[in-house]
């Protein structure tokens, strides 16, 4: 009786290499795919982004700018 390793003429070690090779690989494409659609340009410009600090939040901040400069 042959052994599978002789059949297919890859040991244990390479299968494991390749199966692990392709996990990494769709985990680099997921994290693409994330990057592209988080990087695209928004649709409607007049929405402001998550991030952005509203028009309340700004004006408290900067005179504490000015009251630390002066």
């Amino acid at each position: 009786m042959e052994s599978e390793e002789s059949t297919t003429g890859l040991s244990t070690a390479a299968l494991v290499a390749i199966a692990c090779n392709t996990f990494v690989a769709i985990l680099l494409l997921l994290l693409c795919l994330i990057l592209y659609r988080a990087c695209r340009v928004p649709s409607s410009p007049e929405r402001l982004p998550v991030l952005a600090p509203s028009e309340g939040e700004t004006q408290p901040m900067n005179e504490h700018k000015y009251l630390l400069t002066s």
